[in-house]
Formats: C-alpha cells, structure tokens, sequence
C-alpha cells in the first residue's frame, strides 16, 4: 500500500530552508518517494486559514518513509530544516484499497 507524508510548516529563514529543500529529493528517490506537491500555492477551502508550506510526498508503503526519515543523511538535512522552520504538523498516512466505503470509525 502506498503512504504518503503531509508536512505543513512555517519558514522563517529561507535561505537556511534551501539548504534543507537541496538536499532531500535525492533521499526521498533512494525510498522509492516522490514529491505530489512541494510548497506549491494553495487554497483553504474549509476549517481554520493556513499560510504556511505544504508539502505531500507518496512512497511505495509505511516501511519506506520509515527508512526515509531514519536515513543518517535526511537526518543530517533536517538539522537545516530545524534551524530555519517550525513544523506544524508532519503527518504519516497509510493508504488504503478501500475507497468506495471506508469504515468511519478508523
């Protein structure tokens, strides 16, 4: 099943943040992840106004963004992303062949 990562941060120090940006899409390749969307503009259409950056990223299963994000050199990277962003919410989604009639209760 493919996983997906959804991260949503605040960058106060972009040059700091590129140097974080340059070095991850070769790590999220070595998993087998790719970028569906990387801080590209968009809209709020329900809940509570967000002006931050978006990322999602799909990856063959949990395992492989698991590998990701424990690889020695992504967490070498994130050292970058620490230092120049706050990370609202770094989420993991599993997904799921079940899409006709998921179970609401999960």
């Amino acid at each position: 099943m493919p996983a997906y990562v959804i991260s949503m941060m605040s960058v106060h120090d972009a040059d700091t943040y590129r140097q974080y940006t340059d070095r991850t899409p070769p790590i999220v390749k070595k998993y087998g992840g790719k970028f569906l969307t990387r801080g590209e503009a968009f809209t709020c259409i329900e809940g509570k106004e967000y002006d931050g950056r978006l990322v999602i990223l799909e990856f063959p299963s949990k395992a492989d963004v698991e590998a990701w994000f424990a690889d020695p050199d992504y967490q070498e990277a994130m050292k970058f992303r620490h230092a120049s962003s706050v990370m609202n919410y770094l989420l993991l989604q599993e997904g799921s062949a079940n899409t006709e009639a998921p179970d609401p209760k999960l």
